[in-house]
């Protein structure tokens, strides 16, 4: 009885050992299976790792260096490392599972190299029914004990040991970066009332923060600062003629931070104060 005890309790010792184990080897990673939900906005950033992103639940739309595509339950993409890449949920606040990758020198150099240098138009890919069940079971009991590092790693294992026996391509969607200046408006007044910086317009548009600049001045031939500002502006003008809000109030719907910092660009670009401008109308 002593010794099972014992036993048991080495057991116990050497799993938590192991699970300190793997925390300190992947502590300049995120765990290395999440279970993420998108937010209902684009954002934009890239890491120094590789991810496998495969839906679970609603759909998302992604766009990794220029390649889009809806990703929904049993889909999935490969982002490499140093890839800019937008995101966002579309339908249903959707769940996703992310596989983060450790780098070649710590990992299976065969897999990593091979996922490393996908080919563009195998970027995006469909599980077949097999994994897919595989992958539920391993999601619920991931979402059953949240914090188990040793339960992410065999996730993680798991899903990318069988990851290129169990896949296909599906269709999808090479952008040609001509710019939506519809969906970019409406972006911009759906914000006005706040800051909107170009990295947000970029993510908009799934472009990254230069490449949406360059763009975006080629086509406008002003500055996307610029034009948020005349857009900023014209909105002004058009709250200033309906009358009813004073100008204080229009400025903070406008997204100026002060009645003097909206009275002086009113001024510069229309040559005339709010105030001046509403005795006009």
């Amino acid at each position: 009885m002593t010794q099972s005890i014992s036993s048991k309790t080495s057991i116990n010792q050497t799993i938590k050992d192991a699970s300190n184990a793997v925390l300190n080897e992947e502590n300049t990673l995120p765990k290395p299976a999440q279970i993420v939900t998108l937010p209902p906005y684009i954002e934009n950033h890239d890491h120094s790792y590789t991810q496998i992103v495969i839906g679970l639940r609603g759909k998302s739309e992604f766009d990794v260096s220029g390649v889009g595509n809806i990703v929904g339950p049993g889909q999935g993409c490969v982002v490499t490392a140093g890839e800019s890449h937008a995101f966002g949920g579309i339908i249903d606040k959707p769940d996703i599972l992310v596989l983060n990758l450790p780098k070649p020198s710590s990992g299976d150099p065969l897999l990593l190299d091979r996922l490393n240098e996908l080919n563009r138009a195998q970027t995006y890919f469909q599980l077949d029914s097999q994994i897919q069940k595989m992958i539920q079971m391993l999601v619920a009991e991931m979402q059953a004990c949240p914090e188990d590092q040793l339960l992410a790693r065999a996730c993680n294992d798991t899903v990318m040991a069988l990851l290129m026996r169990h896949t296909s391509q599906f269709n999808q969607v090479n952008k040609d970066h001509r710019l939506d200046m519809h969906a970019i408006d409406l972006y911009i007044e759906t914000h006005m009332g706040r800051k909107i910086s170009v990295a947000q317009l970029a993510a908009s548009a799934f472009l990254g923060e230069s490449q949406f600049h360059a763009l975006f001045k080629d086509l406008m031939e002003i500055t996307p600062h610029q034009y948020v500002l005349n857009k900023r502006i014209d909105m002004a003008k058009q709250l200033i003629k309906q009358g009813g809000a004073s100008l204080s109030h229009i400025a903070e719907m406008t997204g100026f931070s002060n009645q003097s910092t909206f009275t002086h660009a009113f001024s510069r670009l229309q040559g005339c104060s709010p105030s001046q401008y509403k005795k006009m109308c």
